[in-house]
């Protein structure tokens, strides 16, 4: 497998994951890709680097592996108008003519008046990563073992990745179909895998859910499910039932509280019991939105809410569940 799409609904954290998988893959002396095409530099805040060009470069090295060895993650910022004009490039030979198209205005014209477009070279783009050949020769491009991409949300995915089959039916002959054809080859094949990352809520877990459904419909090979920000259980399953049915007898929390010599009374007692009921039914929502993740029949991987937030510690930490998980 080289190319890992990953998406969810925003806010679940999709972005952190792709960064997590990029640095899980780069073990073993592995090179690793990480790409992002939304036009946000999350990249480069995730890594504490300045902000990414449209070039590829080197930001840190993978999370070891059992026996110590790391490869390394490079990144790249996509933007479209910067893609046009390396494929006018590099496909039409139009060099600096090219540059005066960027000039007048062109490039933007043109990826403005048809919006699909933005995702054709886009796409197009990630996939000159992926096929690059063993052994390449130019000593400005490296190699990947593997790109993972950091894609569009779940509910414009099957859009962002068939934008190029649709191209394909509109030119019927000649380079542009030639190339979208490759490239829809890419993303259907054994090679890719979209991965979909989700919360233990109602509607991302839906979203999910719906996301696969689409992706099947499409064509497009579906990888595994992310369950990230899953968080710790605090009470044993026998102490949550307990807790859920009010079955909570205050005096021996009051007896264990003043064991450990803490200043008790009733209203903390009432405090803590009302937490912990919260606490109680949040888990059992969230084990009723796992046990709909595991019926999608998928691999599924689960990664925990940080209280301190996310920087490269805990993006390593991360990788590391990843690579245990059997993910990368």
């Amino acid at each position: 497998m080289r190319l890992h799409v990953v998406t969810g609904k925003g806010g679940t954290g999709k972005s952190t994951v792709a960064a997590a998988l990029a640095l899980a893959l780069a073990g073993s002396g592995r090179n690793v890709l990480l790409c992002e095409v939304e036009g946000r530099q999350g990249i480069a805040r995730m890594f504490d680097v300045d902000p990414l060009p449209y070039e590829e470069r080197r930001i840190t090295k993978g999370a070891p592996d059992e026996d110590g060895r790391a490869g390394q993650v490079h990144a790249l910022h996509i933007d479209a108008e910067s893609a046009l004009l390396e494929y006018l490039s590099m496909y039409y030979k139009l060099g600096r003519a090219g540059k005066a198209l960027d000039r007048f205005g062109v490039i933007d014209f043109a990826t403005t008046i048809a919006p699909g477009v933005r995702d054709v070279l886009l796409t197009g783009k990630v996939y000159e990563a992926v096929q690059r050949p063993r052994g390449n020769r130019n000593r400005e491009q490296v190699t990947y073992d593997a790109v993972v991409l950091d894609a569009p949300p779940t509910g414009r995915i099957c859009q962002f990745l068939g934008v190029n089959s649709e191209l394909a039916g509109l030119a019927k002959v000649g380079p542009i179909k030639s190339q979208a054809d490759k490239v829809m080859e890419l993303l259907r094949s054994p090679r890719t895998a979209v991965h979909l990352v989700t919360i233990l809520e109602e509607m991302p877990v839906q979203e999910t859910s719906d996301g696969i459904a689409e992706l099947r419909a499409a064509g497009l090979p579906v990888g595994g499910i992310v369950v990230n920000l899953v968080r710790p259980q605090a009470l044993s399953t026998g102490a949550l039932a307990q807790v859920r049915n009010d079955a909570v007898d205050p005096t021996a929390i009051t007896s264990d509280l003043a064991r450990a010599r803490v200043d008790v009374d009733a209203a903390l007692v009432e405090s803590l019991v009302a937490e912990a009921r919260d606490h109680a039914v949040r888990r059992h929502l969230e084990d009723e939105q796992r046990a709909l993740v595991a019926a999608e029949g998928l691999p599924t991987y689960e990664l925990p809410r940080i209280a301190g937030g996310i920087d490269h510690g805990a993006l390593v930490e991360l990788a590391q569940l990843l690579r245990t998980q059997g993910m990368a």
